[in-house]
């Protein structure tokens, strides 16, 4: 499965994503592409793969981009192949994007499950938020109106789930993978029902 989780600064979708990937080995979590430069603690290939403005805008007009956008002068993007190389060995790729980058995985990838982490409310967003040390007052004030613009988007998405608890929000996504896999548009049931006849 390709999985999507989206929403507003600051709802929690890192930790959800770090719990997902700590309770199944067979998912991944997908690496962005970006033009930025890396800070100090970051490990190329591991926090992002990190490349030139060029070589991100060759990938784009080659395809090999499956969203991207522009923020604070740097390009940052989904790299087509690793996620598609992943899906091919069956394993669950995980993608940490913004809600235009969902938007733009729904029209490239209809199979893609979009997830919208939703905090329990504003008040409790801008709580969080405060309490991160890079985040001065007038970033807190920005993020907030975005995140007012974003949930306006979560109709867009396939799921909502509220991060109001950790633990149930992850139990949440896990259960929609588990569901989504017993699709029937998923399943080989003509094979399955070749082998009971």
């Amino acid at each position: 499965l390709m999985v999507v989780i989206s929403g507003p600064s600051g709802a929690g979708k890192n930790s959800i994503i770090s719990s997902l990937l700590e309770a199944d080995a067979n998912r991944v979590h997908s690496i962005s592409l970006t033009t930025r430069e890396p800070r100090p603690h970051e490990v190329n290939g591991v926090s992002y793969h990190f490349t030139t403005r060029e070589h991100f805008q060759e990938m784009i007009r080659q395809g090999n981009v499956l969203e991207y956008d522009e923020y604070c002068g740097s390009f940052y993007g989904t790299p087509r192949e690793p996620v598609f190389q992943h899906l091919n060995e069956g394993k669950d790729v995980l993608l940490d994007l913004t809600v235009s980058g969902a938007l733009q995985i729904r029209e490239k990838c209809p199979d893609a499950i979009l997830v919208f982490i939703m905090p329990p409310s504003i008040q409790e967003l801008v709580s969080r938020l405060s309490t991160r040390a890079t985040e001065t007052e007038e970033d807190v004030a920005h993020r907030v109106e975005t995140a007012k613009q974003e949930l306006r988007m979560a109709v867009e998405f396939d799921y909502c789930v509220e991060n109001a608890m950790l633990k149930d929000a992850v139990n949440d996504i896990t259960a929609i993978m588990r569901a989504e896999k017993r699709r029937v548009s998923r399943l080989c049931i003509d094979g399955r029902l070749d082998k009971t006849v």
